[in-house]
């Protein structure tokens, strides 16, 4: 009376309800997937952080008594697809049933749901446990609204799971949200922290995977390799954040500088989004830290927010607007990514620094891939396609249900308004003032026509000109058109013939 229950490599939180008893009946199923690597190209880091967290959970499981099989890539008996392989497990085991903890993701969703249909075992679907909502919640709340903000539902999260309240249910402090706080660049001080991850030697892995010909990018770091893989390194990393620096967090969480890549983020976002760490315990730290004295509230604020607020708000976007979603496209943008998003080989330094980055760690913050990336993308008239690929495969904590809307809706302003109010971008003058990219470039962030010209600028106005029609009626965008009048005819001409002409020399710039 066997049954096999599936955990896949997002699924890696021995806090789920399962692992509290031990039964010779239960076998627990992990296998490393050929479909999962190929469905995107992804970074290096990625497929190393994924595969060797998967047997380090599976390891510790079976020393808690609990029976495992773990499928390597290598094995023989791997079947390359989760399907094939779950209908020769049951044959093998005899099973009489098989469970599994709901995907966070669409496409194995579907795959296990019409699986499912035609097993001829007993099935049942159980939750992860890790989400503060439901997978239909936020649609519930935001109903047949054509516009669904986040502060709206952040604001419901709060008061909901009581989070950062009086007891009078006003938000303490007497604000909801302290963004206007958490806005200034960094000069060098404070001092940043050290990289307190933990260090591993993956090499023997990274040796397999190559000579197993699984496709990547980026850099493996193999032998010494930088992100948390289970629980309790997970848990030292996030009390450190705690600790040492969400006291800085706050104020210069949207601050990029070349000197330190990762300032004073937390650097826990792959940790949370495979649920080695719940958002539950996160929140809660953050929140005690403030209660203590610990942290200003502007930090504390700004941090939950990204947890309780927006991470649980794109999730529910992306489960009410699937599968459709990904194939939205307000513009119409069809230009195809630029080979330097591949090699960081650009002169803009913006670029070449958030891209390189990328690159070598697999991780950017949110204003690096917002306002660097992303706002580059959207400008240039980059696919949406091709942006949300290159997002979801190169970083270590791009998982669908999180990435696509950030992408999609967020970033590329792909669903005409759905999710952001506007769509975000600037010219340079925000770049320069949030870092130090622009000291150094080749480009000049003054400028907007001529070849030393910084593209941002050019393009930024071309971006506005080129979707009046679309954009001129939105009110956040009431003072950009109001400065666009005020160009003759003549200076609108002559950025829309640079910036096309920087467009066909994209590859170059």
């Amino acid at each position: 009376m066997t049954e096999l229950r599936l955990i896949l490599g997002d699924q890696l939180n021995p806090e789920h309800s399962w692992f509290r008893q031990r039964s010779d009946r239960v076998v627990y199923v992990m296998l490393e997937l050929r479909q999962e690597t190929r469905y995107v190209l992804h970074h290096a880091q990625k497929i190393i952080a994924i595969f060797a967290a998967m047997r380090e959970f599976a390891r510790q499981l079976s020393q808690q008594g609990h029976r495992v099989r773990y499928v390597q890539l290598d094995d023989p008996s791997n079947r390359g697809s989760l399907t094939d392989n779950l209908d020769a497990l049951i044959a093998h085991y005899q099973a009489v049933k098989f469970s599994w903890q709901l995907p966070d993701e669409w496409r194995l969703d579907q795959q296990l749901t019409r699986w499912a249909t035609s097993c001829k075992v007993v099935t049942q679907s159980v939750d992860s446990e890790h989400f503060f909502c439901h997978r239909e919640q936020v649609a519930s709340f935001f109903g047949q609204r054509k516009t669904w903000r986040m502060e709206n539902f952040y604001h419901e999260m709060r008061r909901r799971e009581r989070v950062l309240m009086c007891p009078d249910g006003q938000p303490e402090g007497g604000a909801w949200n302290y963004d206007a706080e958490n806005r200034k660049p960094w000069k060098g001080t404070p001092a940043t922290p050290d990289d307190r991850r933990p260090v591993h030697n993956h090499e023997a892995l990274w040796q397999s995977l190559t000579e197993l010909e699984v496709p990547s990018f980026g850099e493996p770091h193999a032998a010494d390799f930088r992100w948390p893989l289970d629980r309790q390194e997970a848990l030292a990393l996030l009390e450190c954040f705690i600790r040492d620096d969400l006291r800085h967090f706050g104020q210069w969480q949207d601050a990029m500088h070349t000197d330190c890549w990762h300032l004073f983020h937390s650097l826990i976002s792959f940790a949370l989004n495979t649920k080695m760490l719940s958002p539950r315990e996160v929140v809660s730290k953050a929140q005690a830290a403030w209660q203590n004295g610990e942290v200003p509230l502007a930090s504390a604020e700004g941090f939950i927010r990204q947890v309780l607020g927006w991470r649980e708000y794109v999730r529910g976007v992306y489960w009410a607007k699937m599968p459709g979603y990904r194939d939205n496209n307000f513009f119409n943008h069809q230009r195809p990514l630029p080979a330097w998003f591949w090699d960081a080989n650009t002169k803009m330094n913006c670029m070449a620094h958030a891209i390189g980055q990328s690159l070598d760690q697999a991780y950017a913050h949110h204003i690096q891939r917002l306002m660097i990336v992303g706002n580059f993308a959207l400008l240039a008239g980059l696919a949406p396609a091709e942006v949300h690929a290159w997002y979801l495969g190169i970083y270590i904590d791009a998982f669908e249900w999180v990435e696509l809307p950030n992408t999609l809706g967020m970033s590329q302003f792909t669903d005409g308004g759905l999710l952001a109010s506007k769509p975000y971008v600037s010219s340079a003058a925000y770049i320069n003032k949030m870092s130090n990219y622009c000291s150094g470039c080749e480009y000049n962030p003054r400028e907007r026509l001529g070849l030393n010209a910084c593209p941002f600028n050019a393009l930024y106005w071309h971006f506005f000109i080129q979707h009046q029609s679309q954009l001129a009626h939105n009110l956040r965008l009431s003072m950009v058109y109001h400065q666009l009048k005020k160009l003759s005819p003549q200076e609108q001409e002559n950025i829309t013939q640079h910036a096309q002409n920087l467009l066909i020399a994209i590859e170059k710039l």
